[in-house]
């Protein structure tokens, strides 16, 4: 039986008001945010919870930033691609192909990029890579401040304030107990959909569904001799190196994978939990805890064998966030089907086109996916049903559970994230509602920003 206190009546204090505020400084919210405040949105308000910005992309250690191109063509652009140039100009920023052998099909090209995941398709390179994450929250720094983006840290967004389809604002917990920041429009980046679930909004839950999207993760790095070293031996000795992985995911208990990243004596361990709730703070601290449990054994058994170009191996560090990689899926306007990645739908409100992208599943083991052709994501999927000024975007956009487990990385939110500070933008400009906004101005908008969209190449 469950047993509850009645919390007394208090008055909270506006700390802040917003033309624009975006709830969650993620690769979705980060995006938001810039994109709005460069489309002249006014008074653009970003609220994050940890001292850091960028989210999983950075304190949850997910550094693996998958093919932004298709064959020859850049598709994922704007702000995400702007980061990665960014990060490129910095010393073990980002470590992939380079832009002038995207699309290649030189073999010798092809062979070489062909164990990095993700960075070559059908016998193609693609343009993706790795990235730093510390060097990553100094750039999405630069770049908000850059943008004129005011920021809150430390701040939990907890519930919406709002009536009637209208969202006023946004209440937080912090170091200061609750305040409240009112926004004319307000966008959604928590990754759970936390605001728009409290707004009201109906939503569907990954949890029950079984995927890599219903599945947790702490990632960590470690210390290694040369991962290119290692490279070469996974592909010299195949038979052997597929009998250690073997052991190492025993000895874990779950599935790891070992990816390189931007400096080569470190290697970044990714892993997958099934059977936990990230909305479930027992499930996050089991899931923390059983993965740290394991880090020594591992680095042990790699030791012991002396793995070529891992041994010897010590511990670099284990990311600051939890691994979350879906949970609520809250409905929109519309919604993005499976059928709509595999048949490449198009849409009359196209706001992002994402190439398609190889996405492990956990599921009796490790599974690849392929969907062919890019995935057009409409306006529609980031309205959120019955609310007249407010968007989500990042992983709880609106999209059944197999297109959700496809179109929920790192760059997708980046894209979804830039669409929806530029929707917010539009309806800012123009007076009207979010919800009811001028689809032809927020294209135009996005194509000023460099955004790819079908037939409008700038």
């Amino acid at each position: 039986m469950n047993e509850y206190i009645l919390e007394p009546a208090i008055n909270v204090e506006v700390m802040d008001r917003a033309n624009v505020l975006v709830i969650g400084a993620g690769p979705a919210g980060c995006a938001a945010a810039i994109a709005a405040a460069r489309a002249g949105a006014g008074r653009v308000i970003l609220a994050e919870r940890y001292n850091h910005l960028g989210g999983m992309a950075t304190g949850g250690q997910v550094i693996l930033i998958p093919s932004l191109s298709y064959k020859k063509t850049m598709m994922i652009k704007g702000i995400m691609l702007e980061a990665l140039e960014k990060l490129s100009s910095i010393k073990n920023g980002f470590f992939g192909p380079s832009r002038d052998i995207m699309g290649s099909e030189k073999p010798s090209d092809v062979e070489h990029w062909k164990p990095y995941f993700n960075m070559t398709r059908n016998e193609h390179v693609c343009y993706g890579g790795y990235t730093d994450p510390e060097i990553f929250k100094i750039v999405l720094q630069q770049m908000i401040e850059d943008a004129g983006v005011i920021v809150y840290l430390h701040c939990w967004g907890c519930r919406a304030i709002g009536q009637g389809g209208i969202v006023h604002g946004v209440c937080f917990e912090s170091k200061e107990g609750r305040k409240a920041i009112l926004a004319d429009t307000v966008i959604d980046c928590t990754g759970d959909g936390d605001i728009a679930a409290s707004a009201g909004a109906s939503f569907r839950h990954a949890y029950h569904d079984g995927l890599r999207n219903a599945s947790l993760g702490l990632v960590y790095r470690l210390g290694i001799e040369d991962f290119q070293k290692f490279t070469d031996y996974t592909v010299v000795d195949r038979e052997g190196w597929k009998l250690h992985n073997k052991k190492l995911n025993e000895i874990s208990g779950f599935p790891i994978v070992l990816f390189p990243t931007g400096q080569s004596n470190v290697a970044w361990v990714d892993n997958w939990l099934l059977g936990y709730d990230c909305l479930n703070v027992k499930d996050l601290t089991t899931v923390e805890f059983r993965v740290r449990r394991t880090i020594f054994d591992v680095i042990e058994y790699v030791n012991n064998n002396k793995i070529p170009g891992l041994y010897p191996m010590t511990l670099y560090d284990t990311a600051y966030q939890t691994g979350t990689r879906g949970s609520r899926r809250i409905l929109c306007n519309k919604e993005l089907s499976i059928q709509d990645v595999y048949q490449g739908t198009s849409f009359d409100d196209v706001v992002a086109v994402l190439p398609s992208i190889e996405v492990i599943t956990v599921k009796g083991g490790l599974d690849e996916i392929y969907p062919e052709k890019p995935t057009q994501i409409p306006l529609g999927a980031l309205q959120v049903k019955n609310m007249k000024n407010l968007l989500v975007a990042g992983r709880c956009f609106s999209s059944d559970a197999q297109a959700n487990n496809l179109i929920n990385l790192i760059p997708h939110c980046f894209a979804m994230g830039q669409a929806a500070g530029v929707a917010c933008a539009v309806a800012v400009r123009s007076g009207t509602e979010v919800s009811n906004v001028n689809y032809v101005e927020v294209r135009e908008e996005l194509l000023c920003q460099g955004v790819y969209l079908p037939d409008g190449e700038k």
